[in-house]
């Protein structure tokens, strides 16, 4: 059977689970940040390397398309977590072990490079479930450092327009597919904590003009490696082949939408998202402006939790409304905290200036 090709669009899952006609609970797409070079060696000539690892692991398997001026693409995995932590086993393999290049004929072949020892894979996880990852006190992250040889460290901020955060998995090919394993497990298990997720996708950053125009309250105007979501008609997230351009995906994440209106009769959901608790004051603005503002334009319902939710302290936010409505609730939500960050780092800078 014909393999598909090389850059064809990689699975774009609402949750950890992906879409498959397979038990949804057995099924995990997990996602990875790699180099341009790196997803060259992955996709291997004319596709072959892909290809391969689909055959021989039985996961679908794919790079995002090469944005100009972005010097990172994004691996998705969809499979089985035995499947997709082999697949990553062979990909960390592959990374550590390039070919080499062929030699001129009639010379002495080259003494073997000095080949790295362990890897950084950089996986893309969902900041609403990191604390089902980590654990309480750290006992979960820890378990499976311990059970996989590798060394793990979760970022604490959010990737820009997306509610992703990048946990770094460091050791050999073996040890990165024992951790794969075990990480994606944690997924599975709690998956439904993961519905809603904004995915990151690297690329140009909203022009903050256009976001201006609209009405947006805060869009960061320097150049990250975020972009807008894009949305269909559907409202279900559009592949990563088939995304609207920057204009049109920001024009429709910013466009007024009704609160009351529904078009299509699109089922309503509840979507439930953690704002650490010295953040909550900017998105909710001076008189509550700012939320308001954000349940206009969003058309979603959003309630704030009164108390921290757990030792985190970090408040629970329920947003309610249509998949579209709640995504640009989303969306709004982190450009929101993406400008609060903004400032208080410019403000540090400008304290630390003046001493």
């Amino acid at each position: 059977m014909p393999s598909s090709p090389p850059n064809s669009p990689p699975p774009n899952p609402a949750s950890p689970r992906g879409q498959s006609s397979a038990n949804p609970a057995e099924i995990l797409t997990l996602r990875a940040l790699v180099s341009t070079k790196d997803a060259g060696i992955i996709i291997g000539k004319a596709g072959r390397n892909v290809a391969d690892l689909r055959e021989s692991t039985g996961v679908k398997a794919g790079v995002s398309k090469v944005v100009p001026g972005v010097h990172e693409r994004v691996l998705s995995v969809t499979g089985p977590v035995e499947a997709v932590a082999k697949a990553y086993t062979l990909i960390a393999s592959q990374l550590l072990s390039p070919p080499a290049p062929p030699s001129p004929p009639q010379t002495p072949p080259p003494s073997p490079p000095n080949q790295a020892s362990t890897l950084t894979l950089r996986l893309l996880i969902s900041h609403n479930l990191m604390g089902t990852l980590i654990g309480r006190s750290g006992l979960k992250i820890k378990s499976i450092q311990d059970a996989s040889g590798v060394r793990m460290v979760a970022a604490k901020e959010m990737l820009p327009q997306s509610t992703e955060r990048v946990v770094e998995v460091i050791g050999d090919a073996e040890s990165i597919g024992r951790a794969v394993e075990e990480v994606g497990r944690c997924l599975v298990e709690d998956w439904e904590r993961g519905v809603g997720t904004v995915l990151y996708h690297p690329g140009a950053a909203v022009d903050p003009s256009l976001a201006m125009q609209h009405g947006a309250s805060h869009v960061s105007p320097r150049r990250t490696n975020g972009q807008a979501p894009a949305f269909g008609t559907s409202g279900r997230r559009q592949s990563i082949g088939q995304q609207t351009s920057l204009p049109a995906a920001a024009a429709s994440v910013l466009a007024p939408a009704s609160p009351t209106s529904n078009a299509g009769n699109q089922p309503i959901r509840t979507q439930n998202i953690s704002i650490p608790s010295d953040m909550v004051g900017c998105i909710i603005g001076r008189g509550g402006a700012k939320i308001t503002e954000i349940r206009r334009l969003s058309g979603s319902k959003i309630s704030i939790a009164k108390q921290p939710h757990d030792e985190t302290g970090e408040r629970m936010f329920t947003i309610t409304g249509t998949g579209e409505s709640n995504e640009k609730a989303l969306f709004l939500l982190y450009n929101q905290l993406e400008g609060e960050k903004e400032r208080r780092v410019g403000r540090e800078a400008m304290i630390a200036a003046a001493e």
